[in-house]
């Protein structure tokens, strides 16, 4: 059976519609286990509302929207923390928390104790690196064990793996805080990542916004594009694979797609995967280019990839590690965000539909109803009606 992904332009009058849409055409109740909890993974890279960062508002509320409408009402968001993010302040700053309150989502964050513990996995799967960058064991968290997972990426580039979407999504959630260990070795953790999420998961969906894209020496420090564009499937590699397509690379080029794709864990050749929906956007080439920021030009490819990587336990598993924390925290949230990027920002919200859309949800919330109908008894949900705004 090829592997389906679905591709639509989408617009900020109609997009929680146009998400429903999506993800039917994308066969999302096939995908999804049906009574057990449905995690919703968000994806913030940096908790300023920065464009193409983070899932957007719309992304989160038409996704909680369209799966409840399925049947799927059991949903949570997890949601963690990395040295240069703070969950709780991206949660905010992005509107997540209105949406939540209004769907009666719970939240979780998986360096909480009492939300979660981390236990030892063993999979099944023959792993590539994970086993030897942890020698104590591979630690996830319990809760994952069991549920659906719902991946919210957004489409954009990244400076170690060229593009970050679904795969890389799982980074966050079944790693903890000691995840940077694996960087020199990143294509290759993410393959053993949906090995691991295959064997815990019953069901896999991942929804991708690309309403803005990220160009340039993501996931942060980018250049904000507007694509109108919104991916859905239910095949973690095919989807990055039609992505970094539009993007304008190669997919078989980049090794967590074609390592992904030689293990069977998904279909990273696009010759293979079926497009649905609006197949003439799944062609378009946006010619992206990753380029380096700061923080590879300060020395990460030095330490990651080249001379001094034969250093990385003294640099990184001993207190120095605080060092390069204070020198990104710094870099990202008292250099870039005050003097570079809020203007980025705050010139897309003024010029942008989509960032007219981001203040609306700032000034009154969802822009959704929790929605009264389900599925009938064939399975078919009843047509969306469009949310207009005025």
């Amino acid at each position: 059976m090829k592997a389906r992904v679905a591709v639509l332009r989408v617009s900020p009058d109609t997009v929680l519609s146009d998400l429903d849409r999506l993800v039917e055409l994308a066969g999302v109740s096939d995908a999804l286990q049906r009574g057990t909890t449905t995690i919703l993974k968000d994806n913030i890279s940096w908790h300023f509302p920065f464009p193409a960062a983070n899932t957007t508002p719309w992304q989160l509320e038409g996704t909680i929207q369209a799966l409840a409408r399925r049947g799927f009402t059991d949903q949570v968001c997890v949601q963690n923390k990395t040295v240069v993010t703070n969950a709780f302040k991206g949660e905010d700053l992005n509107h997540y928390v209105p949406i939540f309150k209004r769907y009666n989502i719970p939240v979780r964050y998986n360096f909480k104790d009492e939300d979660m513990t981390w236990v030892r996995f063993e999979p099944k799967a023959k792993m590539r690196v994970l086993n030897r960058i942890f020698p104590e064991g591979i630690h996830i968290p319990d809760y994952f064990l069991g549920k659906n997972i719902v991946h919210l990426p957004t489409t954009k580039c990244h400076i170690y793996t060229t593009t970050t979407g679904a795969m890389k999504n799982a980074f966050g959630g079944l790693l903890n805080t000691r995840r940077h260990y694996t960087h020199s070795w990143i294509h290759e953790t993410l393959v053993d990542l949906l090995a691991i999420q295959k064997e815990i998961h019953p069901g896999l969906f991942a929804i991708m916004d690309g309403t803005t894209a990220g160009n340039g020496p993501g996931p942060r420090t980018m250049h904000p594009v507007v694509k109108n564009v919104m991916l859905a499937s239910a095949d973690q590699v095919a989807i990055d694979a039609v992505s970094a397509r539009m993007m304008g690379f190669d997919p078989m080029s980049l090794d967590y797609i074609r390592l992904a794709h030689e293990d069977g864990l998904g279909v990273g050749d696009t010759r293979e995967i079926e497009i649905v929906g609006d197949v003439d956007a799944a062609k378009e080439n946006w010619h992206f280019h990753v380029g380096k920021n700061l923080v590879r030009i300060g020395g990460g490819d030095l330490i990651w990839f080249g001379p001094l990587k034969r250093f990385q336990k003294l640099f990184f598993h001993t207190p120095l590690v605080n060092g390069f924390i204070l020198a990104s925290d710094v870099y990202h949230d008292f250099y870039r965000w005050p003097l570079v990027d809020r203007r980025i920002f705050e010139r897309w919200c003024e010029t942008t539909e989509w960032g007219q859309l981001f203040l609306r949800y700032a000034d009154t919330g969802p822009q959704g109803q929790p929605p009264l109908e389900r599925l009938d008894s064939q399975g078919a949900a009843p047509p969306a009606s469009a949310h207009r705004y005025h």
